[in-house]
């Protein structure tokens, strides 16, 4: 019987899942990301040159936990079981602290968490410890960074990345830590207030926490929180699809039609060799391989940001170049009859100015990927191809930057960014050969799962409907997540008031966890941070000290708050 993932790649089947869960980690072969882009950003990631703000690594030494490799022993999932601890990683800032005041923990999710301690330094985690005098804290999510549990990342090893795990990795934390120069007090949850922050898929284990351990985490703020596993997930292209430029848009789904009509026609051969020629790239094998390099454009569409230092804006760069009604690349001028036999074959007329924008699309591939590769004296496959069995056989410490996600989001997450998913009555931004069986790849090849993730594992702690009292639900209006959050209205969650209890809260005009990162204020101007971004940290300040006054009348009426009472032992259940 054929299995959900059974390759129809029967002779060759083999992205970061990448920055920005999510954090822009998408499956391999989606928004043209490939394995050889994975490699490229973890090398460029490693060289990166800060800015003239300080470091934050030589502001926070790092600090080390022992965690149980196995939170749960008797489980049955995670035979044979391993017995043990290993260091996980974490961070503390104590400057701002004073007695009973709270512990917030910044949950560091699937990334090297160094990449956290901004927020701490002047984000959303030094905002909110410094109006509640509390400890902030960010905590490095096992099998990331340099906290693995395990000394390789076999599939065998692997089994203990999951979200059960990560959850209960969190609360042994908040149960047991002690931190260096605050040997004297006991500042575990047993006598402090713990509150839990994530953007992206950490925002989804601060929820689950909160639902899960409210005894444990008094309160939590779930941005972007990703609380509804999804395994086709097409929707992730309706945002920009949306609220991207109109008319670039529209070209792009022509554009787009265009090629499916050519790649998934019946007489088809001749003129998909045109349209590989067309954008120089004619030695990609796969035909789907080449179509996942069309939709680099719009893939990047989760690289903007409010704040110009971190902002990626590769999506205008592209919409510029392809809404541009007259050529600008000259040396495309070569390509034109070519250009305009490819949009007759691929069922449009060849309008001079439609013309114009193709070469433009043909001329921005250029400079972004196919001479880039050619300069790094690499093959087109190389360069493009997500279909390489031997690349996904890597399973050294060093490999996470790709395949950690990969195993979490092949095993419970999903959110696999299909063209073929899109409804029939849509003209799709992406390809629609983009499908399952290519977007899975990795979990065949670099796993051996062939089974549909088991995504009841995440929607079980509420999904859209997800909510409890002191848990905050942040979300932007043009994040490409968003479908995927309480606030996806149009894919089935419903609109809820939002209370001091219940902050429920949409960004306008807001994109990926946007209230994480701030500014020093002098750096500000009157148009940075925008009102959208001030307005909502305020709000989460106010709610969070207004969560403290709670805490402080609950510890009154119980009388058990003493930060000098003795932790009792730590049971996770």
């Amino acid at each position: 019987m054929k299995t959900f993932y059974s390759s129809a790649y029967s002779v060759v089947c083999f992205f970061l899942a990448c920055t920005n869960a999510i954090d822009g980690r998408l499956p391999f072969g989606s928004g043209g990301r490939t394995i050889h882009h994975v490699r490229r950003e973890a090398i460029e990631r490693a060289n990166v040159i800060k800015t003239n703000d300080v470091d934050p690594s030589e502001l926070y030494p790092v600090r080390h936990i022992d965690l149980p490799v196995n939170h749960f022993p008797n489980s049955s999932r995670y035979k044979p079981d391993k017995s043990g601890t290993f260091k996980n990683r974490y961070w503390l800032d104590a400057s701002h602290y004073s007695p009973g005041g709270p512990v917030i923990v910044l949950q560091s999710g699937e990334t090297d968490a160094t990449s956290r301690l901004v927020y701490m330094q002047k984000g959303i985690l030094a905002q909110l410890a410094e109006a509640t005098n509390g400890i902030g804290v960010v905590l490095e999510h096992r099998y990331y960074g340099q906290s693995f549990p395990t000394d390789s990342l076999s599939t065998e090893n692997l089994r203990f990345l999951t979200t059960e795990q990560a959850l209960a990795d969190e609360v042994y934390f908040a149960q047991n830590i002690v931190f260096p120069g605050l040997e004297d007090k006991n500042l575990t949850s047993h006598t402090t207030a713990y509150l839990s922050y994530g953007g992206s898929y950490p925002g989804s284990i601060s929820a689950f926490l909160r639902v899960k351990y409210p005894d444990v985490f008094w309160g939590s703020i779930s941005s972007a929180g990703v609380t509804k596993a999804i395994l086709d997930y097409w929707q992730y292209y309706a945002t920009p699809a949306e609220y991207g430029p109109t008319f670039c848009m529209t070209t792009q789904k022509l554009f787009t039609k265009m090629a499916d009509n050519i790649l998934m026609g019946k007489k088809k051969s001749k003129s998909i060799h045109k349209l590989k020629h067309l954008f120089g790239l004619d030695h990609i094998t796969h035909d789907v391989d080449f179509a996942n390099q069309l939709s680099s454009g719009v893939g990047s569409w989760q690289g903007l940001n409010w704040d110009p230092e971190v902002s990626q804006d590769n999506f205008y760069e592209f919409c510029r170049n392809l809404s541009s009604l007259v050529v600008l690349f000259p040396e495309t001028e070569s390509k034109r009859s070519l250009a305009e036999e490819v949009i007759e074959d691929g069922g449009y007329t060849a309008d001079p100015l439609l013309v114009n924008q193709l070469l433009n699309y043909v001329g921005w591939m250029n400079l972004t990927a196919v001479s880039v590769c050619q300069n790094e004296g690499h093959t087109h496959d190389h360069c493009f191809s997500n279909l390489n069995s031997t690349f996904y056989q890597q399973h050294e410490l060093k490999d996470y930057v790709w395949r950690s996600w990969a195993y979490q989001y092949c095993t419970e997450w999903g959110y696999l960014p299909t063209g073929s998913g899109v409804p029939e009555d849509q003209m799709s931004l992406i390809s629609r050969t983009l499908d399952l069986e290519y977007l899975s790849t990795v979990c065949r090849e670099a796993f051996n799962i062939t089974d549909p993730p088991d995504v009841e594992e995440v929607n079980k702690f509420g999904g859209y409907d997800i909510h409890y009292p002191r848990l905050a639900v942040i979300d932007g209006e043009w994040d490409p997540w968003r479908p995927a959050t309480p606030h996806a209205f149009a894919y089935g969650a419903s609109p809820r008031n939002s209370t001091t209890s219940e902050p429920f809260m949409m960004i306008p005009q807001g994109l990926h966890h946007e209230d994480e990162n701030s500014l020093f204020p002098n750096e500000t101007t009157p148009k940075l941070p925008p009102p959208r971004i001030v307005s909502v940290q305020a709000e989460e300040r106010r709610f969070v000290k207004a969560w403290m006054e709670e805490w402080k009348q609950d510890c009154r009426a119980k009388g058990d708050c003493s930060e000098g009472a003795s932790p009792p032992l730590l049971v996770v259940q």
